[in-house]
């Protein structure tokens, strides 16, 4: 009787585990599917120490390269909570990246921008520590790269966004550099790079977002609304601005306006997310984004810590 009841539940939990597990991880097979002309690994808001699910996702992005073939990796802020770093030899850099972010595959070119929590510490060192690291690819505080494939160029245009916002330009206590740097310099330089760019796709990422839910305050979205998106809006060539900042996963898209906002969850330890405005598709996980591009698509997938594809934005080519 007991070696019926024992194989009877044996049985159901082997049910249980053969209905979970499908849903839980996607298999190399599935992830190889990602690979495209075009690409990237997309990261932001990690810098936790390796802790919460840092590690594991890192991990994860080391098994996953040998699938997905990233050409580089985009860091799009918040390398380091919660100060910051103050040199190129603060030990940040062992314990928040070059120690979770170390398998063979990840040493590929990184491409940072500043997030808030860079701003405050010693920004100037988070540029410097390129002369450090042959993988830490930072030319400037805003900047711009084309990655080409075989029939298919990518631009992604990194914006150093907190310099743009009222909010954190008056508080030099908390962020001494922010007040520093010529904004209008910047947005200039924006509009003629967008002006320029006639590369298949183009992609514009910086730490903050210009529309998410979230709890942080008004301020910050108002301010990237008044500077930044009357930039973005100048031209027809955007079709995504990402950023991170937020800890969840949200794609946003507003009536009339062809541009796609993609906000990337945090890769250690997310929030809550509520739908809002506009809200196509959101997510608490914490995770990361794979940016795929061809010459008629680029495919925007968001990826948990299990590995599994929670969602995919395909964006086509409309001529």
């Amino acid at each position: 009787m007991r070696k019926t009841i024992f194989h009877s539940l044996f049985a159901t939990l082997l049910l249980t585990v053969a209905v979970i597990l499908p849903s839980c991880a996607q298999t190399p097979a599935e992830w190889k599917k990602l690979k495209a002309d075009v690409s990237l690994y997309w990261v932001n808001d990690m810098g936790r120490n390796g802790y919460y699910d840092q590690k594991t996702i890192a991990e994860l992005m080391g098994r996953m390269a040998l699938s997905v073939d990233p050409e580089a990796v985009i860091a799009v802020g918040d390398i380091h909570h919660f100060n910051g770093v103050q040199s190129t030899s603060d030990p940040l850099w062992m314990t928040n990246y070059e120690l979770v972010y170390s398998n063979p595959e990840l040493m590929c070119f990184w491409y940072p921008v500043l997030g808030n929590h860079e701003y405050r510490g010693n920004t100037q060192a988070v540029l410097d520590y390129a002369k450090v690291s042959r993988r830490w690819a930072m030319p400037a505080r805003y900047y711009s790269k084309v990655f080409s494939g075989k029939d298919c160029k990518l631009r992604i245009v990194f914006i150093d966004t907190t310099p743009l916002m009222d909010c954190y330009r008056n508080d030099s206590t908390t962020y001494p550099d922010a007040h520093k740097q010529d904004r209008e310099r910047e947005l200039a330089w924006l509009d003629s790079t967008l002006t320029a760019a006639h590369e298949d796709w183009v992609i514009c990422v910086g730490h903050h977002p210009i529309y998410a839910q979230t709890p942080k305050k008004d301020v910050e979205r108002a301010d990237m609304q008044k500077y930044l998106l009357p930039v973005l809006r100048r031209h027809n060539n955007v079709a995504v601005y990402g950023c991170g900042h937020i800890h969840n996963f949200q794609y946003i898209k507003k009536p009339n306006d062809p541009i796609a906002y993609w906000v990337n969850s945090a890769a250690a330890l997310s929030r809550s997310v509520q739908p809002t405005d506009g809200t196509q598709w959101c997510d608490p996980s914490t995770g990361f984004t794979v940016i795929s591009a061809d010459k008629r698509q680029l495919t925007l997938s968001a990826i948990n810590k299990d590995g599994k594809i929670l969602y995919q934005l395909p964006i086509k080519k409309t001529k």
